[in-house]
């Protein structure tokens, strides 16, 4: 599949993206963005007692978290200044893990006018596998502005 070619908005700085987090889910959980690259957004999280279930392993939830909130975040930067809201969210867990970091890296499959389609692929420090995961995002006419 050949990759999607699109620039981000010249404005857009890891440190507004990390800024946008406080007080937030992604805040609670340890997200971090770490890297805005060439048809890609990246972010971290901790495997820690933040994002681990009972058994002492990553939470499915907590993957699903970072997938949606890498996909999300930016598929929001594409939207030309409209809203973009979840449709559909799929995960795969493929491989478990009980410390360290994760590192999520979002990829766009669609940006249409209506829907985006995002791949979302997270894995461990040694780059195996942890997580795949696809995001399907509405596109959404922004609210009008509050006077």
């Amino acid at each position: 599949m050949q990759a999607l070619r699109f620039a981000w908005p010249s404005e857009v700085t890891l440190e507004a993206l990390n800024a946008r987090s406080r007080g937030t889910l992604m805040e609670a959980l340890g997200i971090e963005f770490t890297e805005l690259g060439e048809g890609y957004l990246r972010a971290t999280m901790p495997v820690d007692a933040r994002t681990r279930q009972p058994y002492g392993l990553l939470h499915g939830g907590a993957s699903v978290a970072l997938a949606e909130t890498l996909g999300s975040s930016a598929g929001a930067l594409l939207a030309g200044g409209n809203a973009v809201v979840g449709l559909e969210i799929n995960a795969n867990h493929l491989r478990a893990m009980r410390q360290g970091t994760v590192t999520g890296t979002a990829r766009p499959l669609h940006l249409g006018r209506s829907t985006q389609v995002w791949d979302i692929r997270i894995e461990d420090q040694t780059g195996q596998l942890v997580c795949i995961s696809r995001l399907t995002l509405a596109v959404l006419p922004a609210p009008p502005a509050s006077s």
